[in-house]
């Protein structure tokens, strides 16, 4: 296998970097070239991002390859879902893209499903609904007269307008595209019915391509500004979740991911979307993965809970008497694990944690009315958080066995929840499953990985994966107290109240 040097962007929600990643002898070396904030702007009465600052910094990381004299094979670009930015008849783009926190989009979902019911967008597009995916945000911006929607020859999500940026090739990527409740998983098109029902044109949207696909090269402008030649532009999975589930390093397809963070998300990879009443009923979502395949998965309130505590922890106050919490997270993990278990659970999904003004208070509040104990200090209200997120990873994971075409037989766990060893083997005990965890900066490698294929040095998912797992630090967890597991879950069950 030859040696290659990739540039990776990758965008999210609050940051930025860009990476150089390179396959020498076989395995993956990856190196921090840039890093910068993605702060959201507030004005007019809008949230909005800063579409032209994302390609300024792009370029900023381009041209320290230059100056470094490196030899760049592609560039690839992975961004989080839904938002778009509109471009005119002229190429130019018409404004800064609004942010899925804007709140425009509140009641947006119920002012839609007045022009196409709910049970047909569900049976049309596998996607769980948010008032935020793509459909209701254009929606809302149609109904309230949106002058940028009003003028758009091409609709771009953030991903392809960067890449447009660079090449001047309006794209549509069909991961980054699955998030926007707009994608008929089965032709892997845009559902005519549901953009004609607001105003829009398939065409609108700009050609599809698929992870490893060449969208173009950097126009003579950016060889220009950054010093460098005619360098291929790369699709990968634009989604950064689909390119963070594209480093799973799994030996086969019988296996669930949990991209383990802020938020968790827990699927499978499955060959063809999954959407029946049952996946209705559960709220599950089928997105774009690489290689033609679906996530087929469901968002799970994750180390959220934990960040929002540690945030009050800073000061004693809110501590009710105990010890002040440590400042190292790792320290947190394991004096939460020191304590006994299952004495405390909640609903991690339930809706009085999505951004309460005191999060202790709130699961305080929880455990009373469910006529539980009352947890207090960090150790408890920590080990109520890691039990709880442990028991509702087992509740997903037996909805998806429900639902899966395959046997089961492992769970990878991805991101940076990882370094919280106590909850890793949590899971494995809840599950009864073998963990596996790794990579960290999975969505990084899933980026790289897919450059890699698109330039040759890879057949296929599984030799990435091989390489993958090759290249980086594996920890393995095996479950044990199955039956005390067993006997919490059941007493989670009927706190929660959940099936």
């Amino acid at each position: 296998m030859k040696t290659a040097n990739f540039f990776a962007v990758d965008l999210g929600a609050t940051s930025g970097r860009t990476i150089l990643g390179s396959i020498v002898d076989g395995k993956l070396e990856q190196r921090e070239l840039t890093r910068f904030s993605n702060p959201i702007i507030q004005a007019c009465g809008h949230y909005f991002w800063d579409i032209y600052a994302l390609y300024n910094e792009i370029i900023r990381g381009l041209q320290v390859v230059s100056s470094e004299g490196l030899d760049i094979t592609s560039i690839g670009i992975d961004t989080w879902g839904v938002d778009v930015v509109c471009i005119g008849s002229d190429g130019g783009i018409l404004r800064n893209p609004y942010s899925y926190r804007d709140p425009h989009t509140e009641h947006a979902m119920e002012e839609y499903f007045k022009l196409v019911g709910k049970e047909k967008v569900y049976s049309k597009t596998g996607i769980q609904f948010m008032p935020f995916n793509t459909l209701f945000q254009l929606s809302t911006m149609r109904k309230n007269g949106d002058s940028a929607l009003a003028a758009a020859d091409k609709i771009l999500f953030v991903p392809d307008a960067l890449m447009y940026m660079l090449t001047g090739e309006a794209v549509c990527e069909y991961t980054i595209l699955s998030t926007s409740q707009m994608l008929d998983p089965r032709t892997k098109r845009i559902d005519p019915e549901l953009i004609e029902a607001i105003g829009l044109k398939e065409s609108q949207f700009g050609r599809y391509v698929n992870p490893s696909d060449v969208v173009g090269v950097l126009t003579p402008e950016v060889q220009k500004q950054t010093g460098l030649g005619a360098v291929p532009v790369v699709a990968v999975a634009g989604h950064d979740t689909g390119s963070a589930v594209a480093s799973v390093p799994a030996e086969n397809e019988r296996f669930a991911y949990l991209s383990c963070g802020t938020w968790s998300l827990l699927g499978i990879e499955t060959r063809d979307a999954i959407i029946n009443e049952q996946s209705y009923a559960y709220n599950f979502t089928n997105e774009g993965g690489i290689e033609g395949t679906t996530r087929f998965l469901k968002n799970i309130c994750g180390m959220w809970l934990l960040e929002r505590c540690r945030k009050e922890w800073k000061t004693s106050d809110n501590l009710n008497g105990e010890d002040e919490a440590p400042s190292n997270v790792n320290t947190i993990n394991e004096d939460a694990s020191k304590e006994p278990a299952f004495r405390f659970f909640i609903n991690p999904d339930d809706p009085r944690f999505a951004n309460p003004s005191s999060m202790t208070a709130a699961i305080q509040s929880y455990c009373s009315e469910t006529g539980q104990p009352v947890p207090k200090g960090y150790r408890e209200i920590s080990r109520c958080i890691f039990d709880s997120l442990a028991m509702r990873y087992r509740q997903v994971l037996g909805y998806l066995k429900s639902l899966s075409p395959f046997p089961i037989e492992k769970l990878h766990v991805i991101g940076g929840g990882t370094y919280n060893k106590p909850l890793m083997q949590m899971a494995a005990n809840s599950t009864g499953l073998p963990v596996v965890t790794g990579p960290v900066e999975g969505t990084a490698i899933g980026n790289i990985m897919l450059q890699a294929k698109a330039a040759g040095l890879v057949s296929d998912i599984f030799e990435m994966r091989r390489i993958i797992a090759g290249s980086i630090e594996m920890h393995h967890y095996e479950p044990c107290d199955r039956e005390a597991w067993d006997e919490g879950y059941r007493r989670y069950l009927t706190v929660t109240g959940t099936k």
